[in-house]
């Protein structure tokens, strides 16, 4: 028993990877409408958001592990420095969602979580550009990324939050797509 939800939990977080890296992979192939170098819609995100409310914050940082490695491997970004900076605004906004979720979601609103997502993600992409060069200058650039970014973030949170009333399996897709706990085992709801 405990075999087969582990399975379930494996496909379900892979089909979480593949569908993030194939919405960063597009997303990263298509021109940016903005004259902001680095503005991006920031869809896959939205799957992020997504895992973590529905399978925790651990399963939402290995998929946004996942997705960073496998989208950079895929545009021959791997080690460099968009490399560098996607997985540190990639995980700071992981952490932050995970923690104001878990803490706060009596109170903070999806739309909330992905906008304090959105201003991490891009805040610590430029502290680790600030270091990769050597300079704090380019802190400056972080007022335009966030006049995108935080549009942006609303838009993913509003996507996510009305994903979460269609239904699945004939429950809401959250409660379908959660894993559960069961006995202190972990379970996947049908």
């Amino acid at each position: 028993m405990a075999q087969g939800n582990n399975t379930r939990r494996m496909v379900r977080l892979a089909l979480m990877v593949s569908l993030a890296t194939i919405i960063w992979v597009v997303e990263a192939a298509l021109p940016v409408p903005v004259p902001v170098p680095g503005a991006k819609l920031g869809l896959a995100n939205a799957i992020v958001l997504w895992c973590v409310i529905a399978f925790g914050f651990r399963d939402a940082l290995m998929v946004n592990l996942l997705r960073v490695v496998l989208g950079a491997l895929l545009t021959g970004t791997f080690m460099n420095v968009s490399f560098f900076l996607s997985l540190a605004g990639g995980t700071a906004s992981v952490l932050v969602m995970g923690l104001l979720w878990t803490t706060s979601q009596r109170w903070v609103s999806i739309i909330g979580v992905s906008l304090a997502g959105a201003f991490t993600h891009n805040l610590a992409q430029i502290l680790t550009a600030s270091v990769l060069i050597g300079h704090p200058a380019i802190l400056m650039y972080l007022p335009f990324l966030l006049f995108f970014a935080l549009p942006t973030g609303f838009f993913v949170g509003l996507l996510v939050s009305h994903l979460g009333r269609i239904s699945l399996w004939g429950e809401p897709m959250v409660e379908a797509l959660r894993i559960k706990t069961v006995k202190g085992r972990e379970a996947v709801s049908p």
